[in-house]
């Protein structure tokens, strides 16, 4: 994947969580990787296989392709925000059904050290040391990574039931 970061930026790891359950969603994910790779001031370091899941909500609606990526990134946590909604308009995400079928959805799971609360982002994401979707992809390429007040990665992943969920393919490299 190609990185548009300048040498001389202070970079923040940041988690972020790609799903999607429309218009081939493995394929949709795989693009979601590249489109990361493409923002600016920031670089992929690594992403995770890709997972079938079973919805959670909404369940009258096709499996979901699920996937995290570590980006290492210079932009700030809104800033990052607004690029990755960017992104989802881009692949023609249609916010309608909360929890609903989409075509790409991108969320902050975590951006470094940070904590973050205002009217359109949590960071931490609020839920996601309660879902299996999230955790098994986070903890693949960061176990020892720390959901502040909830413990590793590892170790959440370990402890939520993750049936309905199959790991599809490796990451490319």
């Amino acid at each position: 994947m190609r990185s548009r970061v300048e040498s001389d930026l202070t970079l923040v790891p940041a988690y972020v969580a790609l799903g999607s359950n429309l218009r081939d969603p493995a394929a949709q994910v795989r693009a979601g990787f590249e489109a990361l790779a493409m923002l600016p001031d920031s670089r992929v370091a690594a992403v995770s296989s890709l997972y079938l899941t079973a919805p959670v909500g909404h369940l009258d609606q096709p499996d979901f392709v699920n996937a995290v990526a570590l980006i290492e990134t210079a932009l700030a946590p809104r800033a990052l925000l607004e690029e990755l909604l960017a992104i989802e308009r881009q692949f023609g995400r249609v916010r309608g059904v909360p929890n609903g079928p989409r075509t790409l959805d991108l969320d902050i799971l975590l951006y470094g050290d940070e904590s973050h609360e205002d009217e359109a982002l949590t960071i931490p994401h609020p839920r996601m040391h309660e879902r299996a979707f999230v955790l098994a992809p986070l903890a693949e390429i960061a176990p020892d990574v720390m959901i502040p007040g909830r413990g590793s990665a590892g170790a959440l992943a370990a402890s939520v039931e993750a049936g309905g969920i199959t790991k599809l393919d490796a990451p490319e490299q």
